[in-house]
This record gives structure tokens, C-alpha cells and sequence, in this order.
């Protein structure tokens, strides 16, 4: 059965449901977390993630925040998030972002950029500098692994623009 949360002055509760009612499990304060840097992951989109604050690391239930390296050259593999919003914070570097339902549109980024990518928008950053380049994150959602789908044929379409003078 799931939690609940109860809230009792300043304190937030989850409880859980037993034969005798409700049982305390923790308090919203005692679930406060740090995460460090060091640990890794590969997402879908074909990238290796700085671990942040997501369901995997901290238990969120409604939003993440990663890490995003790109070494030069480096571009992800087209895709996006099935009813899930993203906001990415160019924090270092310079990158391109295509999207689009035929990636006909881009944005170039400078250090200090966001970017806000609605819900279901099909998109790829693309590191087409000489330089790494470094992104935060944020979904709405407690994974950024949650809802991905991934689009082969615009994939295609973005090598093949890409070739072109």
C-alpha cells in the first residue's frame, strides 16, 4: 500500500497503513539528502550521466536533476519525454539543440543559457564544438530516464543534414 503524507505543523510525515491504522516511517526533514558527484550512469539517449537528485539516488517522486557531460563531438541520440517537461541550464561549453518534429529547428547555447523543452518535442543536443560542454538537467519527473522514446528516423534525418555543405 503507499505512503501518505501528514502534515503536522512544520513537519511532513509519510505513513504507511497497517492493521492498527497509520505508522510513522519518516519525517519530510529526515528525508533530506546530498548527493555527491562520482556516480555515473548511460542514459537511453546514449550519453554517461553525472548522477543527481532522482528517484534512483534520493527517492523523488515528481522531479530529477542530472548531470550531462558532452566531450566534443559528442550528440544524442533523438528523442523525448512522453508527457514529461525539461528545463537544461548550459552551465559550460557551447551546444546546439535540435528539435522539432523533423529537427527543423536549433538553438545554439552559450554558458548560462536554459533551455525549456515542452512535453513530447523531439529534440537532440548536439556538442559541435572543439570543447566539452556541461548541462544540468531538470525533468518533471522522478527519473530522466522516465518516458523516453526514442526516434531512429530523425536520428537519420539529422546524420543526413549534418553531411550535407
Amino acid at each position: 500500500m503507499p505512503s501518505t503524507p501528514i502534515i503536522s505543523g512544520h513537519e511532513t510525515y509519510l505513513t504507511d497503513r497497517c492493521q492498527e491504522g497509520f505508522k510513522m516511517v519518516k519525517s519530510a526533514a529526515e528525508r533530506v539528502q546530498v548527493v555527491k558527484p562520482g556516480q555515473t550512469y548511460e542514459g537511453k539517449q546514449g550519453f554517461v550521466y553525472g548522477s543527481g537528485a532522482s528517484a534512483e539516488t534520493v527517492g523523488s517522486q515528481q522531479i530529477c536533476m542530472n548531470v550531462l557531460p558532452m566531450p566534443p563531438g559528442a550528440k544524442a541520440k533523438v528523442h523525448y519525454h512522453d508527457k514529461i517537461e525539461t528545463i537544461a541550464y548550459l552551465l559550460e561549453g557551447r551546444c546546439a539543440v535540435y528539435f522539432g518534429n523533423q529537427m527543423e529547428h536549433s538553438a545554439l547555447l552559450d554558458p548560462g543559457d536554459q533551455i525549456f523543452i515542452p512535453a513530447d518535442v523531439p529534440h537532440a543536443p548536439s556538442n559541435e564544438s572543439e570543447a566539452a560542454c556541461t548541462w544540468i538537467v531538470v525533468h518533471a519527473s522522478a527519473s530522466d530516464q522516465d518516458g523516453i522514446v526514442l526516434l531512429p528516423e530523425l536520428d537519420r534525418i539529422l546524420a543526413e543534414r549534418s553531411l550535407q555543405p
